[in-house]
């Protein structure tokens, strides 16, 4: 087309072709996304509250239920030299301190010597017979080496303490962290101190919240 002078008049070329506008978008908001999913991630790192396991009476539950409250996680045997003396004072923790702020959570093993043969059943029934066990109680299972169940993973993978024998204790927060680990020779008594502090804590903190 010749302008007013004579001259060929140019149009304009758009700087950035049309076509690539809606490419470029959808990039964008796939990114964006992708994004949000990773910081979503990054945000529910696993804590031990965040497995499932099996009950000692085969139902599998989550352990999210004692997020908020404080757990002493052992592997307990039924045959063991430390049996009577652990028994005996788990279940006196438990029926001081729970079940509200304080949980033991008892994991029956028969890695160790053999010494939990029997039934899921049987266990049970010792436990709450012969030590009146009001905690928790969760199926027969593994808890150390290759095999060991995610949760204890989780624990010994938190504490760099892995279990070589029974009546091994991890001291979980209400967050779901692992505060401490302790071996078969450190008696609950012992343990005791560590556990009231926690609860001491969430006991003020529900009260400042009223």
């Amino acid at each position: 087309m010749l302008d007013p002078e004579g001259s060929v008049e140019h149009q304009p070329s758009p700087s950035f072709p049309k076509l690539l506008l809606i490419p470029l978008a959808m990039l964008l908001a796939i990114a964006a996304l992708l994004l949000l999913a990773f910081s979503a991630t990054r945000q529910k790192e696993p804590d031990f509250y965040t497995f499932k396991v099996v009950n000692i009476r085969g139902k599998l539950v989550s352990l999210e239920k004692y997020r908020g409250s404080v757990s002493l996680v052992v592997n307990v045997a039924s045959e063991c030299g430390y049996t009577d003396s652990h028994y005996k004072a788990l279940q006196q923790l438990q029926r001081d301190l729970g079940p509200y702020h304080f949980n033991v959570l008892a994991f029956p093993c028969n890695q160790f010597g053999q010494q939990e043969p029997d039934t899921n059943r049987e266990i049970e029934s010792f436990a709450r017979k012969t030590y009146g066990a009001s905690f928790p109680m969760f199926s027969k299972t593994t808890v150390s080496g290759a095999g060991a169940i995610p949760p204890f993973k989780y624990l010994i993978g938190s504490t760099g303490e892995e279990p070589t024998w029974n009546f091994w204790k991890y001291l979980v927060d209400p967050n779901g962290k692992v505060v401490k680990a302790w071996d078969s020779t450190v008696s609950v008594e012992e343990i005791r101190p560590h556990v009231t502090e926690l609860v001491r804590k969430i006991i003020l903190k529900k009260k400042d919240e009223l």
